[in-house]
């Protein structure tokens, strides 16, 4: 089979790694893709949202499969794009329907799908411009912390959690009548804060039958002891050491099968990952948020534990077979933690050259942000490299990547030195 991942970051390298290792796999494209994607498949000039360039793309190299990244030309409709002309109806393609993304692409739409087929969240309202007044005194109904979600895609950014009434009130209002988060605040979603401890759980589904990954934890703040900024992702390990065999009974009893159910009653089109994002409330689980595709930096933890051909399941999902492909799992635990520009998540510098890639075999170097510069390695996002592990132990996976991090280097690299030591 030809392969396209779109994307260019830590969870495409990973996805480009692994479908590589497939036997299936002839010839591999990655668009736009990184330093690392290139050293294992064709990057290909293309924004993930660039849909006629991708069809070009596509009918060019006789594209049989393609597996979407990132959560924008999903909810913008490249599922239906591809289905609805007839020289790419035929091609395979991981990732829901327009309707299915909007799970991810609206809050609101996520809360109502949840207060439909009763899976356990968070009591929420949400409010508009219009009804910015109403959404004030729905504040003081609460108990701080206030959680403010913007209801549509704000890159990651769009929740705050504060503790003070006023401020709360005065940044509703600066999301909903001075675009905090531009067209993604225009409704936003106030709900009561949950306190417990996060989990990502992921789950491939064609729409009928599925299967549970490995669940990961990731670390979102960019200081130790999750202090500072939010960022897209400082490190992950999976499993997650709390998640027993009970626990995780309760999570496919009341809320994968819940969710998988919803979608097919509601005739919603999904051959993709469900990412579920949750928070362990004493010893039952609530959901937070829903994605429509995998997680970054989890996917780096989840990907790599996964025994089965990933190509093999993949092309499954998309012809609605999956229950004919079992799932294995490694035992073994993965971790990896973001080494990230100086200044990220705010203003940073790119095109550093980074030393020390090619010493390292104890961890896998999963590239986020790197681009070539004549033939050198530079930085060119936030996050730079996730340097992944695995081990019997976590706390020895945790301590492979510290030890390759240690013999990596590029002006101003910052990591945060304490993922999964609150497990």
């Amino acid at each position: 089979m030809n392969i396209l991942v779109l994307g260019s970051g830590g969870r495409e390298h990973t996805f480009t790694h692994q479908i590589a290792k497939s036997p299936k796999c002839e010839r591999l494209y990655v668009a736009p893709g990184n330093a690392g994607t290139a050293q294992i498949a064709t990057n290909l000039k293309l924004g993930v949202t660039d849909f006629e360039g991708i069809k070009t793309a596509v009918l060019t190299h006789s594209i049989d499969l393609v597996v979407v990244g990132p959560e924008d030309p999903l909810v913008q409709g490249i599922y239906d794009f591809f289905k609805n002309d007839p020289a790419l109806e035929n091609v395979m393609i991981v990732g829901p329907s327009a309707e299915g993304a909007a799970l991810e692409g609206s809050k609101e739409r996520a809360k109502e799908f949840m207060a439909a087929h009763n899976i356990p969240t968070a009591a929420y309202e949400s409010f508009t411009k219009e009804t910015l007044v109403q959404g004030k005194a729905f504040l003081e109904t609460l108990t701080p912390p206030y959680v403010l979600k913007a209801d549509g895609l704000a890159a990651g950014k769009g929740v705050l959690i504060l503790q003070d009434l006023e401020q709360a009130k005065a940044e509703l209002e600066s999301m909903l009548a001075h675009e905090k988060f531009g067209a993604a605040s225009a409704k936003v979603v106030i709900e009561e804060f949950l306190d417990g401890i996060e989990l990502s759980v992921f789950v491939l589904t064609d729409g009928n039958a599925y299967k549970v990954l490995p669940t990961a934890k990731d670390y979102k703040r960019i200081g130790e002891g999750d202090q500072g900024l939010n960022t897209g992702g400082m490190g992950a390990v999976s499993p997650v050491p709390f998640a027993t065999p009970e626990f995780m009974e309760k999570i496919e009893s009341r809320i994968v099968k819940p969710t998988v159910a919803g979608i097919k009653k509601e005739g919603l089109i999904y051959q993709g990952f469900v990412f579920i994002g949750l928070i362990k409330v004493g010893d039952d689980p609530y959901v937070i948020e829903y994605n429509v595709r995998m997680g970054d930096p989890e996917t780096e933890v989840v990907l790599p534990r996964i025994e089965t051909d990933l190509l093999t399941l993949l092309a499954a999902t998309s012809r609605g077979e999956l229950d004919t492909v079992p799932l294995v799992v490694t035992e073994d635990s993965a971790a990896t933690v973001m080494a990230v520009s100086g200044g990220y998540p705010e203003a940073y510098e790119k095109g550093k050259t980074i030393h020390g890639l090619q010493q390292q075999t104890e961890s896998v170097i999963f590239h986020a942000g790197t681009a070539l510069d004549n033939e050198q390695v530079v930085t060119s996002g936030g996050r730079v490299l996730a340097v992944t592990s695995l081990d019997e132990d976590f706390r020895e996976a945790i301590k492979k990547s510290y030890q390759t991090l240690s013999n990596l280097s590029f002006d101003k690299m910052y990591y945060r030195k304490d993922i999964g030591f609150d497990l």
